[in-house]
């Protein structure tokens, strides 16, 4: 069966007293699997090593509930989906679940019980977590939802919602340990799939996008806002700086500021997937998550690190803030 990413929303307000001391012993301080091997059986431990090879991950677990009602929930989550904290109107933490497994003895040593007897016994690790800020009211929007709607239990979004913030969001996946069979069965669907590979594109889209890099590059050439280097044309791009999915239309139509030129030869990349942010006042930032990738650090570090960029301004602030609390890979809250 082919596993498509899903995104869970995992409530976990830490607001609360119980839930911020689990939160600091078990995401803010990873667990260290020797000190549980008398109660993690061998094929976990084993597992847990090879995706952790430096014996420790972020745990985190879910209650049965009453009458069993979070296990079918918890029934759809697979190695490889993302997870969301969310807790006090806000989206707070993000990650890869990289393996799952059911241990109500260790889950007890690690957070106890709640009033009801019960412990977080469906226990997941963590890998490649990262800090959002993101007020829930916006992921209703997004996702369409009743502004009602409020996440009070594990939920498992649809996979058009989970698509849906895996685009508007960029969020990679880290490791996990997925079942190799998967890719074969993706490929042998890519190949029998019959269907459009392409989305056309809409036509004002396509003028959207000329009117933009016209307005920003005036001659045969340009210079990069984020490296500084002056390019032909043919390799600049009118990137946005607020990912222009999410733009109202007014946003959309502010070309004066909602895009900047950015190079092809790296700088797009790197700003797109959130290894590095513009600060207030221009001042480039390098995500901590980068020094993780040898061949990113080095291209940040020779081109980006310590630049200004004189393309921001305060008229630019709310659309570098909102890449800033969405895309930038930033480390978790402590």
């Amino acid at each position: 069966m082919i596993h498509v990413m899903r995104i869970v929303m995992q409530p976990a307000r830490r607001s609360e007293k119980d839930v911020d001391q689990h939160y600091q012993d078990t995401i803010v301080n990873s667990v260290v699997f020797d000190d549980h091997a008398d109660l993690l059986d061998a094929s976990t431990v084993a597992q847990l090593k090879e995706l952790f090879p430096d014996g420790q991950a972020q745990m985190w677990g879910i209650v049965p509930g009453k009458k069993n009602v979070n296990v079918s929930r918890i029934n759809k989550m697979r190695p490889g989906d993302w997870v969301f904290f969310s807790g006090d109107k806000r989206v707070y933490l993000g990650g890869t679940i990289a393996l799952m497994w059911r241990n109500r003895e260790l889950a007890t040593r690690l957070w106890g019980t709640d009033t009801a007897g019960s412990t977080w016994e469906y226990m997941y690790a963590l890998s490649g977590t990262r800090g959002f800020d993101i007020p829930v009211e916006e992921v209703r929007t997004l996702l369409g939802w009743n502004p009602n709607r409020n996440i009070m239990g594990i939920t498992v979004l649809s996979d058009e919602e989970s698509d849906t913030l895996q685009t508007l969001l960029t969020l990679d996946a880290a490791t996990a340990a997925l079942d190799p069979v998967d890719t074969i069965e993706e490929e042998a669907a890519v190949a029998a799939f019959d269907g459009e590979l392409e989305r056309t594109a809409q036509r004002a889209q396509r003028g959207e996008q000329a009117a933009l890099k016209k307005r920003l590059l005036n001659s045969s050439t340009g210079q990069c806002a984020l490296c500084g280097r002056t390019l032909p044309g043919t390799f600049l791009i009118a990137a946005h700086i607020k990912k222009r999915a999410v733009c109202s239309d007014d946003e959309k139509r502010d070309l004066a500021n909602i895009a900047m030129l950015a190079c092809t030869f790296g700088c797009d990349a790197v700003y797109e997937h959130g290894y590095i942010q513009v600060a207030t006042g221009g001042a480039i930032r390098v995500s901590p998550l980068a020094l993780g990738i040898p061949e990113v650090e080095a291209y940040i570090q020779e081109r980006l690190a310590g630049r200004t960029v004189t393309w921001w301004t305060p008229k630019r602030e709310s659309y570098y803030r909102w890449h800033r609390t969405h895309t930038f890979k930033d480390v978790p809250p402590a």
